[in-house]
Parts: structure tokens; sequence; C-alpha cells
């Protein structure tokens, strides 16, 4: 009996339709405690992949009859041998195409909204790193905001809607994931923005991304003016798009708020993100619909996949901006923070393009969960 390769995008569908799936995971069990493959109605089983080199008799009855079932180790080897043995007992299984590595980098698209002038914003959800970054798309043209490394995705997409991509835009130098914004801004000749205070040590030119800039793609403006919101990074900055959409990077997600201690300055930058957070961002139309650059759990997803929410429902129900004590305030995002990313000075370096690894090493480097939120 032979088993079947289900595909990254085919698991991310069963996560936004929540079906039912069983995952036997072969990895290590600290790996699996670190990070796995999250669905509201998925079960698990981890076991080792060494513990069933000599059969897997013993674990037959942890294993549902009644549940599809797929196999995931690291990279696929192990879980196409282990798959094979339950197929052999005759269990009908699937294995994890391309392993959690290719989980890792998988991106599915999702249209967010329309524009007053005729455009769109699309979402494109990282499922397995909680990363989000987005098009929009106006009158032939595109604008990307905070790109993953994964840079032919956007590229296509944008081929596939005839649309030319004529900006790319960081709301800040990110520390949990590599930018792909260089790589397609010199692909396609687009320009390239940054906030020049997260910007001290770049070793490449970009275009400075400043209060009052007003940067138009197609029929629709970008407006940064008076969204500087540092707090992640000094430099973080909102865009307001078509005066509908906030694009909060990783200043507010859906339900936390942003970390400041990613550059090492948790105590300096806290009375900045209290700032963004509880004056700047109180000033915009709670009718404007957050769009962040993460999301945390897979409970924030909508009922389409997309991770979004208005800015009232927010101030209503966010936890991080309802916490009306400064010290309190202080304690919670200095004192309240999980683990670093992994490798994230050498991602910041690299951003920078301080460095330049080749693409296993940026593999490693982007392993694992997101952490860009207090807990």
């Amino acid at each position: 009996m032979t088993v079947r390769a289900m595909t990254s995008a085919e698991v991310t569908k069963k996560v936004f339709n929540k079906e039912e799936l069983f995952i036997l995971d072969v990895r290590n069990e600290s790996d699996f405690q670190d990070w796995k493959i999250e669905g509201g109605n998925f079960d698990y089983l981890n076991i080792p992949y060494f513990e069933l080199l000599d059969g897997v008799e013993e674990i037959l009855e942890k294993i549902p009859a009644d549940k599809e079932i797929l196999v995931v180790c690291a990279k696929e080897g192990s879980s196409i041998m282990v798959a094979e043995m339950l197929s052999e007992e005759g269990l009908t299984v699937s294995y994890l195409q391309g392993g959690m590595k290719a989980w890792s980098e998988h991106l599915e698209p999702v249209k967010i909204g329309d524009l007053k002038d005729g455009g769109e914003v699309y979402q494109f959800v990282r499922i397995g790193k909680g990363c989000l970054s987005y098009m929009v798309v106006s009158n032939g043209e595109a604008a990307i905001i905070d790109s993953t490394r994964m840079t032919d995705i956007y590229l296509e997409f944008a081929k596939s809607i005839d649309a030319k991509i004529t900006h790319v835009f960081d709301t800040h130098l990110h520390a949990d994931h590599l930018s792909g914004g260089r790589v397609i801004a010199e692909k396609t000749g687009a320009s390239y923005w940054l906030p020049p205070k997260d910007a001290a040590e770049v070793t490449f030119e970009y275009k400075a991304l400043e209060g009052g800039n007003v940067v138009t793609i197609g029929n629709t403006a970008i407006d940064i003016h008076a969204l500087y919101s540092p707090g992640h990074t000094i430099g973080s900055t909102s865009f307001i798009v078509d005066e509908k959409f906030l694009l909060s990077g990783d200043i507010l997600f859906i339900d936390s708020i942003g970390r400041p201690d990613l550059a090492g300055m948790a105590e300096d930058w806290v009375a900045d993100l209290r700032e963004s957070l509880y004056s700047r961002y109180r000033e915009l139309s709670e009718s404007l619909i957050v769009l962040p650059a993460h999301f945390m759990i897979i409970d924030e997803l909508n009922e389409d996949g997309s991770v979004s929410e208005k800015l009232g429902i927010l101030f209503e129900k966010n936890h991080g901006l309802n916490i009306e004590d400064e010290s309190e305030f202080r304690r919670l995002v200095t004192e309240n923070l999980p683990p670093q990313p992994n490798a994230y000075q050498e991602i910041r370096e690299t951003n920078m393009g301080k460095i330049n690894p080749d693409e296993e090493k940026q593999r490693e480097m982007e392993i694992g969960p997101n952490r860009c939120a207090v807990r």
C-alpha cells in the first residue's frame, strides 16, 4: 500500500476549515514541544522516530482508525518510513511533504478587502511561523509590506494579477524572520523603504520611511503621516491604507502587543510602546481594520484564514491595551517575555546587510515558532 504526500497547502486548508486531523509527529520531544503544526481540531501523538525503528506495533492502539492520519518529521525522510510501516499495518496514512521545513516556508494568500478606487489588499499567511505580510494592489501597481524571504511567491502572485511591484516596505527591522524586501526591490526595480531609526547600521541604500510620507500605489495613497509608532523597535512605523486599513507591524496584534526587547532595549523602549498604543493609536478611527505583521495563536484566524480585527474591538478586548497603571504595564512588557526568537541577532544582522548566509543557513535561522509578542 503506497503512502500519500500531503502538501503544506493542503494542511493549511484543513487549519482554515477547522477540519479534523490526527498528527503523528516523530521529531524529538523538545522540538515538538517548542513548535508544532497547530489546528483547532487537530489531535497529536509525539513519538520520536528512533523509538519506532523496531516497528510500530506498540503505538497502533494510540492511533485512531476513524481520523485522517498525517506523519510529520523535520525534513520528510523519517515520516515517509514511519508512514510506510503504518500502511503495512493496514492504516491509510499520509506524510507531510518536505516536513516542518516546508511547513515553515508555506505562504497562503488571502484577500482581505477592496479599496475605494478599485484596488485590493491581500494578506500572505505564513501559517507555520505566524508571520503576516501584505500586498496592496491598485491600478496595475503593487506594494509589498513586511515580506518574508520566500520572494518568488510575491513575484508570481503579482504577475498572476497583472500588477507591477513598485514599492516595498518594512514596518521595522525584523528580528524573528528574514526580510525579502531588498531582494524583491532588486528584482523588480521597486523602491525599498525602511524606517531610518532602525537603519542606522544597514549597509545598503533605502528610502527613508518617515512621518509625512505619502506613497501612492496606483490610485491609493499609503499614508504614513503621524504613524511613527516606536516600541517594538525604535523605528517601528504603521501605515494607514485608504483610510480603512491599519497595518500595525509588530506593535499591536489581535491577542497581544509587541515586545520591546529584541534589540536589548526593553527598559528604554517600554515608554515608547505605551505612548504608541495608548496615545497615538487612540487618536485613530476605531473603525480601522488592524492588519498586524504576526499572529500568535491559531484562534486569531478568522473564518477565511485571515487575521484582522477592528481597532475599536481591540481597545475593548486586547488585554495589552487595557492596563491603566503605567508601572503594571512596564512590568508586563519587561518581565513577561517569552524566549528570544531563534538566531534573532543573526537575523537582525542579515536584515541589516551585515552578513549574507546561504539559503540552507537562512532556513535554520528561522526554524521554530514566532516570538514577537508579550505573553
